[in-house]
């Protein structure tokens, strides 16, 4: 293992909440103190991604992003990582396969918001996320009834983990799911940054 990635002890649960964090704001801070809780995590990590180049607006700067994760997100359990740029991968199922390479007695947990379910089905490999690795999903405002009804919930039904149960979903074998309903801060990085809230 390089010395460059973080150490884990092995039996540990660790939850993956990837994204630009384009800023990060109080809605990424709430799902990641629910997802802690609900599901009995011993760290959870901020997944920064590098951005992606082909996109006409790259994202800010990967140093610039972490240090506001960094300011926003305070917890002793939480990691800011850069770990997909050490990675050089793209897409979440190829970080997925390395970070299990990396860490084979580690159990991982993708984390998502609701809408994200929704339009699951357009990931790249995403039947190889869910038959690999238990996913947490975590209710956003006005996206419920879309994400229960789409596509990936319909066809991994058979594997969703009662809310109830929760907590044994990073333990549980692939494929599993659970979704929450959890009180969610109605903010959006887009509406941030079209306010000027954050410039580029």
């Amino acid at each position: 293992m390089k010395t460059a990635y973080p150490f884990l002890r092995p039996g540990m649960t660790v939850g993956l909440l990837g994204g630009s964090f384009d800023p990060p704001h109080q809605g990424h801070v709430q799902i990641t103190l629910a997802a802690l809780k609900r599901f009995n995590l011993d760290q959870l990590w901020w997944l920064v991604t590098p951005g992606n180049p082909l996109k006409e607006n790259p994202p800010a700067s990967m140093a610039r992003r972490r240090a506001a994760s960094a300011e926003i997100m305070r917890h002793p359990r939480v990691k800011i990582s850069d770990i997909e740029a050490r990675l050089d991968t793209r897409y979440t199922a190829e970080t997925l396969r390395a970070l299990r390479k990396t860490y084979p007695h580690v159990h991982f947990v993708w984390l998502m918001g609701a809408d994200n379910l929704a339009h699951f089905h357009r990931w790249k490999d995403w039947r190889e996320i869910l038959d690999t690795v238990p996913v947490g999903v975590l209710a956003r405002p006005e996206e419920r009834i879309s994400a229960r009804l789409s596509p990936a919930a319909r066809i991994y039904g058979s594997a969703r983990i009662p809310s109830s149960q929760s907590r044994a979903l990073a333990r549980a074998e692939a494929p599993a799911w659970c979704f929450l309903n959890v009180p969610m801060v109605d903010a959006s990085s887009t509406e941030i940054r079209k306010r000027g809230e954050w410039q580029r």
